[in-house]
């Protein structure tokens, strides 16, 4: 398959620089008048399909809120994630999935081989363990053609006990990793598929941007204080591999297709401006 970094690319010319997460979390639901049980999680993942499968780029599930109820949530985590691709958009599963060999190969198995029913195009991990337990996931995406983001620099206050510590180079930990990343990315054209998760709100870091070489997903947007305006500062000249991704701002637009479209556009509307400079 097409490598993920130049589909990426050609599906953000195409719909335009915005990701949405799915995110079915109770009080959600109880804001769109659902239950908070598999008949609730169905019914809002049956009408966000609806309204923007065919207009979205790139969707982020939040795998929890359909794992918490078992395998019922997640055969319709499974159902939403083959209508989303049948539909042309990119589904990007949010599962921050991270841990050592045999263990990491089937995380990878699970999510970035086609053959598997969860197959999705791209995985969020977390780089807790050391940035070459994740090995298994490159090698399969590189295999499949799918996409891994590496959390970086997050926008929660407690990751910069980690992610600001130094290293014996003196690089912060977030440094490191997103020069592992421009290592992996290294002659990718148009753009590598391995990608960092970096906060909308993280401001300026002093990190190195610059040639990491692929997509920075960037949670944080709207609801969660983050503004588009606000990204040039942080991206800088690597601005074009920006990929912002609103949950709450979006989704609020519910329950009917109408206000999703209404509340999407919205949200592409200011981050195609802020991108476009």
């Amino acid at each position: 398959m097409e490598p993920f970094g130049s589909r990426l690319h050609q599906a953000l010319a195409k719909r335009g620089p915005l990701c949405v997460g799915i995110d079915p979390h109770a009080s959600l639901l109880a804001a769109w008048g659902l239950s908070d049980d598999v008949h609730g999680v169905e019914r809002f993942s049956r009408t966000v399909v609806e309204a923007l499968a065919e207009r979205v780029a790139v969707f982020k599930p939040q795998a929890a809120f359909f794992e918490r109820f078992g395998s019922r949530g997640m055969a319709i985590l499974e159902s939403t994630i083959r209508q989303l691709r049948d539909a042309g958009a990119l589904v990007l599963l949010d599962v921050k999935r991270g841990d050592i060999g045999s263990t990491m190969a089937a995380y990878a198995d699970a999510y970035l081989n086609p053959s598997s029913p969860i197959y999705v195009d791209a995985i969020t991990v977390s780089p807790f363990l050391g940035f070459g337990s994740l090995r298994p996931a490159f090698d399969s995406a590189a295999l499949h053609g799918g996409g891994v983001f590496v959390l970086a620099l997050t926008s929660n206050p407690e990751g910069s006990q980690v992610q600001h510590a130094r290293t014996a180079d003196g690089r912060t930990v977030a440094q490191l990793l997103l020069d592992e990343i421009a290592q992996l990315n290294a002659g990718a054209e148009p753009l590598g598929s391995i990608g960092a998760v970096v906060g909308a709100t993280v401001g300026r870091t002093g990190e190195d941007l610059s040639r990491t070489n692929g997509p920075f997903l960037v949670p944080g947007l709207g609801a969660q204080g983050g503004d588009p305006a606000g990204l040039r500062e942080i991206f800088g000249d690597s601005i074009d591999a920006v990929l912002p991704s609103y949950s709450r701002e979006v989704l609020a637009g519910g329950p009917t297709v109408r206000g999703l479209i209404d509340a999407t556009e919205r949200s592409l509307d200011a981050c195609r401006r802020a991108l476009g400079g």
